[in-house]
């Protein structure tokens, strides 16, 4: 059991859910007022996405970044900050030659993936330890162990401390190399990410099995889709783990009524005070994770 929870939100992610809930946030100032709301909510940390404010769809431009970043950190409200660096690795091979990249096939190399990351200087960013299938499409995620690797000695030499997620055990295999070649910083932390098709199935036993396979000393969080998300929540806290939950991952707060990402970390928080925990404040987080600038 865990009793001192760390609570992130992932406010707003890449996906199509934009057309689906009026919540879900679009621009840099609703995607920053989003991780604020989430902090005031009790979430200690803000993961977060951009979207081009035109289309909302998903996004990866540094100016973006920057400008929900300097936002929060200009706002007087303390979250710790963690930007995603999953973007960049879209396949799709072309429908008369596969050999060819298609239509939303967004392919490029580790330093760019990374360039938003080095511009804005979060405290966490995110790092997906593997290529999968994603979805029932011709959609390839792709993060090879070269790219990898050169993530992680960059994120190491920045004092950024990397979020492995892993969607799978083989994920964690090599999170789990890459921590033995000295490229993540002790230490380690992971973020089990459970639903997502086609990764590893959200369940208790599931969530058991990857926890089990993670380093003694690592920290580690974990979540699940729709749902799910509020059942793993507390699977997570009873294994001694901390939670995710926010607009990335679901959009219901109950069967048929959208939800707030305030609303997603109230009720997580809820759970957690229910079986006897409590959601840590930014600071008190910094601590635990061992992030850059902690103080005791």
């Amino acid at each position: 059991m865990n009793y001192d929870v760390v609570v992130t939100c992932a406010v707003t992610g890449a996906g199509d859910t934009t057309g689906r809930s009026p919540h879900v946030p679009i621009t840099p100032k609703q995607i920053a007022d989003a991780a604020i709301e989430a902090a005031k909510a009790g979430a200690a940390v803000a993961h977060i996405h951009v979207r081009d404010p035109e289309t909302g769809k998903g996004s990866r431009a540094p100016e973006l970044f920057k400008e929900v970043v300097d936002r929060i950190r200009n706002s007087d409200t303390d979250v710790i900050i963690n930007l995603t660096a999953g973007m960049g690795g879209d396949w799709v091979p072309d429908a008369h030659n596969p050999a060819m990249p298609g239509p939303g096939t967004d392919m490029i190399g580790p330093e760019e993936r990374l360039a938003h990351i080095k511009e804005c200087m979060p405290e966490i960013c995110s790092l997906d330890c593997g290529t999968l299938n994603f979805g029932d499409g011709d959609e390839i995620y792709i993060s090879t162990p070269p790219t990898l690797r050169k993530m992680a000695e960059l994120t190491c030499n920045w004092g950024v401390k990397p979020e492995l997620e892993v969607f799978e055990l083989g994920h964690i295999r090599f999170a789990r190399q890459m921590i033995a070649e000295s490229l993540i910083a002790d230490p380690p932390m992971f973020q089990i990410c459970l639903g997502i098709p086609w990764g590893a199935d959200q369940s208790v036993d599931t969530m058991k099995v990857m926890k089990d396979h993670l380093p003694p000393d690592a920290s580690w969080a974990s979540f699940g889709i729709s749902r799910m998300q509020m059942p793993m929540a507390a699977a997570a806290v009873a294994m001694g783990g901390n939670v995710r939950v926010g607009l990335e991952d679901n959009i219901y707060l109950d069967r048929g009524v959208l939800a707030t990402n305030g609303q997603l970390v109230t009720r997580a928080i809820e759970i957690i005070e229910r079986m006897g925990g409590r959601a840590i404040n930014p600071a008190e987080a910094r601590i635990k994770l061992k992030l850059r600038g902690a103080t005791e």
